[in-house]
């Protein structure tokens, strides 16, 4: 009779035992469930879906310029990137908590590259305009330049008007010969008769002055070297590492130009990427980036 109280009591004890495990096995399922997080513990729950999409890759693909000391520039021996743009991109993969992969784009290019898929994203001197704000996103600009013009001093050129009757080398896909147009026209340089914002076409304008398009910045430099073009025009700061012995800048500077971070039109990582730019630029990162690649 012993044993079987013994048996009974050892039997309740080890159901009470069951119900207090299996109780706090309930507990443990009914908690508030952890956020989800990517492979490098970045909580990644709120996230848009081509954003998750990055992180699950691993890799942010940027395009890049690659001859634009400052902003994007990769050394021919290291084959590293450097510049504010690079940096920016490097900003911005490290807040996904991913790696990031450069790709060299020119203004032709890097629309095409972004398009198609091939990046996520375009840190390339990239100018906003309204026009260009209807096919892409483009964050909060990062970065304003001016448009101006560098001439061989043996030209004689000095301004806007010195270019009359000249022939101007460009990048293909740029601003930069609408911007120049524009400018002679204001200074009443050139008629404005047959001049039309929306349709410009540099390969077929005339009046005044012509043009000849390229497709990167160190071929518009041995053009003008060599006399095939009396000057090139794009932004400043990429004019910068081209102002060399015997060259100079015209007097005017004009049409200021907004750098912004590209992404596809409607895109997730829109959002994103330019809450990510205003904040830099509020805490200073931004600026730092600025004066460290002399850009000031």
């Amino acid at each position: 009779m012993k044993n079987i109280k013994k048996l009974m009591a050892f039997i309740l004890s080890l159901a009470l035992m069951m119900t207090l495990l299996a109780a706090c096995k309930g507990e443990e399922n009914t908690s508030d469930t952890p956020s989800e997080t990517g492979d490098n513990g970045n909580d990644t729950s709120d996230y848009p879906e081509d954003v998750q999409e990055i992180i699950d890759r691993g890799v942010l693909r940027v395009g890049v310029k690659n001859a634009v000391v400052g902003f994007g520039y990769q050394d021919p021996l290291t084959q590293e990137y450097t510049g504010l743009e690079v940096a920016l991109a490097e900003k911005i993969a490290e807040a996904l908590g991913v790696e990031i992969e450069f790709t060299a784009v020119t203004a032709a290019t890097r629309t095409e590259l972004l398009d198609s898929g091939d990046i996520d994203c375009v840190l390339a001197t990239f100018t906003i305009t309204d026009e260009r704000k209807q096919s892409w996103d483009f964050s909060t600009p990062y970065f304003t330049d001016y448009v101006t013009v560098l001439v061989e001093n043996k030209s004689g050129i000095t301004s806007l008007e010195g270019l009359v009757g000249k022939k101007v080398g460009v990048s293909s896909g740029s601003t930069s010969a609408k911007a120049l147009v524009n400018a002679m026209i204001e200074g009443g340089f050139i008629s404005k008769d047959n001049f039309n914002a929306e349709t410009f076409d540099p390969a077929t304008w005339t009046e005044g002055v012509t043009f000849n398009q390229y497709d990167d910045y160190p071929t518009i430099s041995t053009a003008l070297s060599a006399g095939e073009i009396d000057a090139f025009c794009v932004d400043k700061s990429i004019l910068a590492v081209y102002n060399t012995e015997g060259r100079s800048y015209i007097a005017d500077k004009f049409s200021p130009q907004e750098y912004g971070v590209a992404t596809k039109k409607g895109s997730g990582l829109s959002p994103v990427v330019d809450e990510l730019i205003t904040g830099w630029l509020t805490d200073g990162t931004i600026e730092g980036f600025i004066g460290e690649y002399g850009l000031e």
